[in-house]
């Protein structure tokens, strides 16, 4: 199953990528300890981590909402073509992403409002798609809502330099910027109301404007989480950054906050990049979290 009702609103996961993303889990995760590997190995593995390389596998795909009459995207992958020269494991990709959308019953032209939860190179990629030699929006007659301070953090003129580097070198200037020329974006700050079941709040740390979706719809919650954590090892070790975090002590208080209000409300957490079953619910454990359960959504193994 790859859909799931809550309240009033159905959530489809639509895949881009599963597998490696060519780091081990101490370079991805350098706060995180030598035994939560170790001990957790049993339900890391094979979704979270792959033990004959000790890499860890990861998942790019795309939360597909249907709510208030409205189509909607939640963070749009690596996408197609794209020149990366720091991130060559999403460099010049060809995935059957738009391929996968139809299948779930939307077609590009079908999406009312795309989110990006924040501007990374694996959550705008699908933005655009590359007509002859220009980039142009992907999703013509969609809304594109947009952190204003990620907007503003990642547009070259402003001059700032991240903490990874040139990894999101490009990223602006092809599924971005040709989407805010064409008249397309909504640039939002603090928090943005988008229907009566779904609001968006910033969660600033893994960088300044990101962002979380909240879902509430009758007795149902689920929070959709984005990058505020990677790995279900940041469940359990929640003051374990990735490597990738702007903020490393402001990415900390915002994950220990957003999973304290999944548990205390009994909330769906919905990362962006989790394989297996996609999404957990979680309790309290004194001062972390454990797992209570998966969500139903099938791992990616058992596709078709």
């Amino acid at each position: 199953m790859e859909q799931i009702t809550l309240g009033n609103v159905s959530i489809t996961r639509v895949w881009e990528y599963y597998g490696s993303v060519e780091m081990e889990p101490h370079a991805f995760f350098p706060e995180s300890s030598q035994e939560v590997w170790k001990d957790g190995v049993h339900w890391l593995a094979p979704h979270f981590l792959d033990t004959e390389t000790n890499i860890v596998n990861s998942a790019i795909q795309t939360w597909l909402l249907r709510s208030g009459g409205k189509t909607i995207l939640v963070d749009t992958g690596v996408g197609n073509h794209k020149e990366r020269p720091y991130a060559p494991v999403w460099s010049h990709l060809e995935t059957d992403f738009l391929a996968n959308l139809a299948r779930a019953g939307v077609q590009p032209e079908d999406v009312d409002i795309v989110i990006n939860t924040h501007l990374h190179i694996d959550h705008v990629g699908w933005n655009t798609y590359l007509d002859g030699r220009s980039w142009v929006p992907t999703f013509t007659n969609a809304t594109y809502l947009m952190p204003k301070d990620d907007f503003d953090f990642w547009n070259p003129a402003n001059g700032h330099e991240p903490l990874p580097g040139r990894g999101n070198q490009n990223v602006f200037e092809d599924s971005v910027a040709p989407v805010h020329q064409a008249g397309q974006t909504l640039l939002w700050e603090n928090s943005h109301q988008i229907d009566a079941d779904l609001r968006l709040d910033a969660a600033p740390g893994h960088t300044p404007g990101s962002s979380v979706l909240t879902l509430s719809s009758g007795t149902d919650r689920a929070v959709f989480v984005g990058d505020l954590l990677h790995n279900p090892v940041q469940i359990v070790e929640p003051d374990a950054n990735s490597c990738f975090c702007e903020d490393p002590a402001g990415a900390r208080a915002t994950r220990r906050k957003v999973l304290g209000w999944a548990a205390d409300n009994n909330a769906l957490l919905i990362p962006a990049h989790l394989g297996g079953h996609g999404a957990a619910e979680i309790a309290r454990n004194g001062n972390t979290f454990d797992i209570k359960g998966w969500a139903p959504f099938a791992p990616y193994s058992e596709q078709g």
